[in-house]
């Protein structure tokens, strides 16, 4: 596989989520050219990481389970950068719209990172001997999971939306910090997880077909967080009779 064709798919994957924010008059139809890409482009990755990449030099077989975990968490990570700045940008000016995507973006990123930490599990088994390991790495993912799950919780806990939202923010900004110790964690102690890679590393099919499912699950990332923040902006609107979509919050008096 030529190296460009990863990248043009991601050019065109960005050029999509731009084209998304910058006119509203394709929102409600471009998540569905990009579900359909990220479904061709999954049954591709299944025949790449299963039988065009080769072997992993120590894990073997093994090792192709890497294709989709590490691009799931990945997109946890993302989800969780684009919830931090939601949140922040909600204390700077209250808006209703990016409470909303705030929170797609946290529950989303929930969902990748706890597919992409039971992958993780799956190859550990006969990688490490165990399912788990009190290692740094999962230790300090773990408690990122669990910290966007309580910030999910709390929202839940109050039915004022004033004050939801604004907990909310101020949770979101306080769980990211999880995020920088997950991925320091491999070099800041002694852990049995490798420390990243990078392409100079790796074959370089393998760095092929890496890069294709992390276009590959940004193209659901980008689907799930569309519709689930029209999930989020539909109960806004059923709630407290908001405007249409889009439309800023009013100040509070």
């Amino acid at each position: 596989m030529p190296s460009f064709i990863p990248l043009t798919l991601l050019a065109l994957v960005v050029a999509a989520i731009v084209a998304h924010l910058a006119s509203p008059k394709v929102r409600p139809w471009l998540w569905k050219p990009v579900a359909a890409l990220g479904a061709v482009m999954l049954v591709a990755l299944w025949y790449l990481g299963l039988f065009w990449a080769p072997p992993e030099q120590f894990m073997s077989d093994v090792g192709r389970i890497l294709y989709v975990h590490v691009p799931h968490v990945w997109m946890a990570l993302l989800a969780f950068t684009l919830n931090v700045g939601c949140a922040v940008a909600y204390l700077m000016k209250k808006s209703w719209v990016t409470d909303a995507l705030a929170e797609s973006a946290a529950e989303v990123g929930v969902y990748f990172g706890a597919v992409g930490v039971s992958m993780g599990s799956i190859w550990a088994r006969p990688t490490w001997g165990v399912w788990w390991d009190w290692d740094p790495r999962l230790i300090s993912t773990t408690v990122m999971l669990l910290a966007y799950v309580g910030y999910l919780a709390l929202r839940s806990f109050t039915e004022d939306p004033e004050r939801r939202a604004t907990w909310s923010a101020v949770s979101a900004i306080l769980s990211y910090v999880s995020l920088p110790i997950v991925w320091f964690s491999v070099r800041w102690w002694n852990s049995l997880h490798q420390v990243q890679s990078n392409p100079s590393t790796v074959d370089k099919p393998m760095v092929q077909v890496l890069r294709w499912g992390a276009v590959t699950m940004l193209c659901f990332l980008y689907v799930f967080i569309v519709k689930r923040y029209e999930i989020a902006r539909s109960r806004q609107t059923a709630a407290m009779e908001l405007p249409p979509l889009e439309a800023p919050r009013p100040e509070a008096a």
